[in-house]
Order: C-alpha cells, then structure tokens, then sequence
C-alpha cells in the first residue's frame, strides 16, 4: 500500500486538529511505531503508509471526541487521502466507535497497538527513569493486570488486538516496548 500524503500535510493536518501536548505526543509515538512495525514485519515498501496511519489515526480525537473515527473521513479528506489510509484511520475504533473490521495486517497492528502505546506511556511517566528504556515486559503485565492504572487504556482491545495479529500478549508486549525504545529520543525532541 502507497500513499500519496506527506508527512508535512499529516503532521500539519493533526496539529490543525490537536493542539493538547499529550494528543501530539500520541500520534508521533503511534507513528514511530507504526513505522517501526513496517519494518520488523517486512512491510518495509509500506512504511510510510503505516506510519501515517499511525500518525493520523487520533486526527479527529480531540476536537470531535463524540464523532471519533466518524469525522475522521471528513478531516482527511482535506489532504486528499487515499481510500486505504481512511479505512487504516477508521478500523482502528472497531468495535468502540466503528464497525470497519481491520483486515491488514497493518490496520491489525494500529489496532493492538493504539492502546498499548498509551499504557505504557503511562507506566513509563511512573518510572524514575521516565524512560521505555529501562521498562521490562514483567513490569508492564503487572500495570496491565492493575486496572486501576491507567483505566483508560482498554485491555480488552490491547487482548483483541493480540488475538487479530495471531499473537501472545507477551509478544505484543515485548515488541511494541521494543518500538518505543525505537523512537523515543526523536519523539521527545520533535514535540
């Protein structure tokens, strides 16, 4: 899968659309990984098509919280996407906001993912360290089994999307840490 979209009209897109430096932060990290992903599962000709999934795929997450995934069309249409971008945008909600199925393999991906990334931000905000670096699998399945921590984090979707790709948890686990560790550093510094 191409798409035509530039990662300047992707970024200028959500940043027209998400002001909050948290909801940044999200969508460079989602893209980091995305990006990483491509790679690690030999998409690498992909790349850049999973990474502005990743990057676009909360676009209409703070301004329409209500129509999430549903305005998202309309958004992304401003900088003329592909019908395939839309749909890797839209099945990520799938079965919370949509019923777009996620069918590839990256769609499955930014599924299981959308949701992990944001736990383990927030374990990573409880470290000393505030770093994935030094962050171990052990360590985020005791967070992911403590609901209370960050409740917002769907464990439910993390689980069905380990179970879309084919995979443990602990896989999951384990590679999607291994893709923050990825980009970190150049998340931070482009925020």
């Amino acid at each position: 899968m191409e798409t035509k979209v530039t990662r300047e009209q992707a970024l200028a897109l959500l940043k027209k659309y998400n002001q909050e430096p948290f909801h940044l932060l999200h969508g460079l990290t989602v893209e980091a990984v995305m990006e990483w992903y491509a790679k690690e599962l030999s998409y690498g000709e992909e790349a850049h098509f999973w990474a502005m999934a990743g990057l676009l795929h909360d676009v209409d997450f703070e301004k329409y919280p209500e129509e999430h995934c549903v305005k998202a069309p309309e958004l992304l249409a401003e900088i003329h996407a592909e019908e395939a971008l839309i749909h890797a945008v839209v099945s990520h909600g799938y079965g919370l906001v949509t019923q777009v199925k996620p069918e590839h393999q990256m769609e499955k991906v930014l599924f299981a993912t959308d949701e992990l990334t944001g736990l383990i931000g927030a374990a990573v905000r409880m470290r000393p360290s505030k770093s994935v670096m030094d962050l171990e699998v052990s360590s985020l399945k005791k967070k992911f089994k403590d609901k209370r921590f960050a409740a917002g984090c769907s464990r439910d979707v993390i689980r069905q999307g380990a179970e879309l790709l084919g995979w443990e948890l602990e896989e999951l686990f384990e590679k999607t840490i291994q893709a923050m560790r990825s980009c970190e550093k150049r998340v931070q510094e482009e925020l």
